[in-house]
């Protein structure tokens, strides 16, 4: 049987193709070219792809062809032992750089892919990039993270999460035998104590009517409207100056904020008070309202910055407090007033944290939140409970 040639292989219609010695060329019914080995395996036949011609050539499919029929001869199979031999030249670096062009267009935002990948640069590339991912233990695990387990305890925490995924991505694709050992990374890093998460400085609930009316006596701008908005939604600052017209629906009284604009990635539903609903009316002075117009528009119609509502939040006597610390004052004001916990937590899109819990539970409590919101909107008006 005579080798395929070069003009062969250019001309070739549909169908299957011998190089001989169990070599193939496949030509699929859209002209799509691959090449594939058939070899006794165990005893059996089977047919191996060895890639699309696009990638390898002729004479590498021979090569490679060559190559795993003596990996079957000494009775081994050639595709476990094409990923064994990989994976020792598989480095975390590639791992992590292959995982992250998979997910392209999948984060949350560009930002959030962009800090993923250079979270790793800064902290797990020195020590680990070089590294086959298959030779990558606890103990490496460990040194990467004790020099910021204390004095960043955020950042190592990520670290330690986006080095497991890196490993159990690596271990599904064969690259690496056992999935990542955070485990006992956790055993070695345990009793070294890290810093408390420190919480963000919230309004006691009982003071935020005089603050609101303290806000209804200053100037209408965007800012203002703003922060009295975030605090009758009990929403984040990120969700209310991201918010645009067209997720705002005034006769059903509902805002809707996409799931790629939610921290947890998923649909939120926030009812809407009389109150906000009369903010939404004033703030239209200074908005264009069309679908995509940011409801609270900044400089050159641009997004509002967390620094405005700060000020705004600083200027009427919140010296100290932050405007995510009303999402607190809300859910204090919740558990005070004898409100349903499930309620309060559903309002500020919090996720169940009892995961067999969460997979039964599909209610979001929708018309439950329309009275809490509006007795929400009456406390924050004249303090009734």
């Amino acid at each position: 049987m005579a080798n395929l040639t070069t003009l062969q292989i250019r001309n070739a219609k549909p169908g299957r193709y011998a190089d001989g010695k169990g070599l193939y060329l496949l030509v699929g019914p859209t002209g799509s070219k691959s090449w594939v080995l058939r070899i006794q395996v165990d005893r059996r036949r089977k047919d191996y792809g060895l890639g699309s011609l696009d990638l390898v050539s002729l004479s590498e499919a021979r090569e490679k062809a060559q190559e795993w029929r003596k990996i079957a001869k000494a009775g081994l199979n050639p595709s476990a032992e094409a990923k064994r031999q990989k994976a020792t030249r598989t480095t975390f670096e590639d791992a992590a750089r292959a995982f992250y062009q998979e997910r392209e267009g999948s984060w949350k935002n560009a930002k959030h892919g962009d800090q993923w990948i250079n979270t790793l640069k800064a902290y797990a590339f020195p020590a680990l990039g070089k590294l086959s991912v298959d030779r990558i233990d606890a103990d490496d695990i460990a040194q990467v993270l004790l020099p910021i387990w204390q004095t960043k305890a955020e950042t190592a925490r990520r670290v330690r999460q986006r080095i497991g995924s890196v490993l159990d991505y690596s271990k599904a694709k064969g690259w690496r035998q056992v999935e990542a050992p955070m485990r006992a990374v956790n055993t070695l890093l345990k009793g070294i104590k890290q810093p408390k998460v420190r919480s963000f400085a919230a309004m006691p609930y009982s003071d935020v009517p005089a603050f609101m009316a303290k806000l209804d006596g200053a100037s209408a701008t965007v800012g203002r409207l703003a922060l009295q908005f975030l605090i009758l939604t009990a929403a984040r600052s990120g969700e209310v100056r991201g918010a645009v017209w067209g997720e705002i629906d005034e006769n059903d009284r509902l805002w809707t904020i996409p799931a790629e604009r939610m921290k947890m990635d998923r649909e939120h539903q926030v009812p809407l008070s009389d109150t906000a609903l009369s903010i939404l009316r004033q703030v239209r002075e200074h908005s264009i309202v069309k679908s995509d117009g940011l409801v609270f528009p900044g400089l050159r119609r641009k997004p509002l910055s967390d620094m405005t509502l700060s000020k705004v939040l600083k200027a009427n006597g919140g010296n100290g407090l932050t405007v995510h610390g009303f999402r607190s004052s809300f859910r204090d004001w919740a558990a005070e007033a004898g409100y349903s916990n499930d309620w309060a937590e559903a309002a500020l899109a919090h996720t169940v944290a009892n995961r067999v819990e969460a997979a039964y539970r599909r209610t979001k409590f929708l018309e439950q939140r329309i009275n809490l919101m509006k007795d929400w909107s009456d406390f924050c008006l004249n303090g009734r409970k």
